[in-house]
């Protein structure tokens, strides 16, 4: 038998990077410590223990690393120095919908489903995406079509009434309201009035700290027999206190009242009194006493409700009062809102700045909000 010759396996030769100066010594060891990329703190330990004689085997062992890895490090840094330390980042993936999709996609979720055809009135994101995937439009995920959606500044929102302002002499009514509200005469102060209700007695609705999964509850009603009631309220914009009295009814009579009272409370000045359209406040005898006794009433424009600043601190009384109560009397509801007002008061500054850069101040502005 003829003897076998073993050939031997050529090995590869000791790859180590170039001299290291002191100074790259002293950066690479300030990598290593203050990197936040985890990429470049991995290729300078290779550099380093590269630098200090260690062969590629062990680097890898150390690294976790194939010696592959360890030697295009070593070649880079030979090469190109500290740039082959920084990350290579890629591209990615290219994007699956181009811009002019984007922007259809958007399109086709701001129109009606039903002006398109399909048998719903609102789009929901599965049935936004299986129409676009229907119409070869695109086919992509969820996810991905709610974060189209987002970018093209198309979100989810409630759906809201306006009525347009009808009244021809809208800009001349809400001009003299605006002009109130920014320069108070000085021969009077200007009072907001309307009325708040009605007042029934029924569990409201509300929201409220209370221990996880343990909400609070109210009871629910079906008959109410007892009636309402009616607040009528004055903001002074001098002081920011509110002024109120609470009655059964609301008529011409409890309006006018309610300016003598507010009439006696300021008897040496003129009094700018914006209201509502609401039949009673230009009633004839309203209107009379109030040429006869320095009232001035200023009527907002039709369907203009929210010029009225008062509206604004009736929403709070509804928040902070009455949401979430459930009380049994008219005595007792009235209480809680005059023990509300009686705080408000103590805490009121006065009203300046009304809608500084709301659009109604746009000179090109449509009355087309309610």
């Amino acid at each position: 038998m003829l003897p076998v010759e073993v050939v031997p396996v050529a090995r590869k030769p000791e790859v180590f990077v170039r001299a290291v100066t002191s100074e790259e010594g002293r950066r690479l060891q300030r990598i290593t410590k203050t990197s936040k990329q985890p990429i470049r703190t991995r290729r300078a330990i290779v550099v380093m223990a590269s630098a200090q004689r260690q062969p590629v085997p062990a680097i890898a062992r150390l690294m976790q690393v194939s010696e592959a890895y360890v030697r295009q490090v070593i070649h880079e840094f030979n090469e190109r120095g500290f740039e082959a330390l920084d990350p290579k980042w890629s591209a990615g993936r290219p994007k699956k919908v181009d811009r002019a999709t984007r922007e259809r996609i958007a399109c086709i979720g701001r129109c009606c489903p039903r002006d398109l055809g399909w048998p719903f009135s609102v789009w929901s994101l599965s049935k936004l995406r299986e129409v676009l995937a229907v119409n070869a439009i695109a086919d992509i995920s969820r996810e991905t079509l709610r974060k189209i959606l987002k970018a093209e500044g198309v979100s989810w929102r409630a759906v809201k009434t306006w009525k347009a302002g009808t009244d021809p002499e809208f800009t001349v009514k809400m001009n003299r309201v605006l002009d109130l509200y920014d320069h108070p005469p000085v021969d009077g102060r200007v009072v907001c009035v309307d009325e708040f209700g009605p007042l029934n007695l029924q569990p409201r609705a509300g929201r409220g700290w209370f221990s996880r999964r343990k909400p609070r509850r109210l009871r629910a009603t079906y008959r109410r027999t007892q009636g309402v009631r009616h607040l009528l309220g004055a903001l002074d914009l001098k002081t920011g206190k509110i002024h109120y009295r609470i009655r059964d009814r609301k008529r011409w009579q409890e309006f006018l009242s309610l300016l003598k009272s507010l009439r006696a409370r300021w008897p040496g000045e003129r009094l700018y009194v914006i209201a509502d359209n609401f039949s009673p406040h230009k009633r004839a005898e309203v209107r009379a006493w109030a040429g006869a006794n320095g009232v001035e009433l200023v009527f907002l424009p039709t369907y203009s409700s929210w010029l009225n600043w008062i509206e604004s601190e009736f929403a709070a009384l509804r928040y902070f009062a009455l949401n979430g109560t459930d009380h049994r009397s008219h005595d007792e509801q009235d209480a809680a809102i005059g023990a509300y007002i009686r705080w408000y008061n103590h805490h009121a500054q006065p009203k300046r700045e009304f809608a500084v850069n709301s659009k109604i101040r746009r000179p090109d502005y449509l009355p087309k909000v309610a």
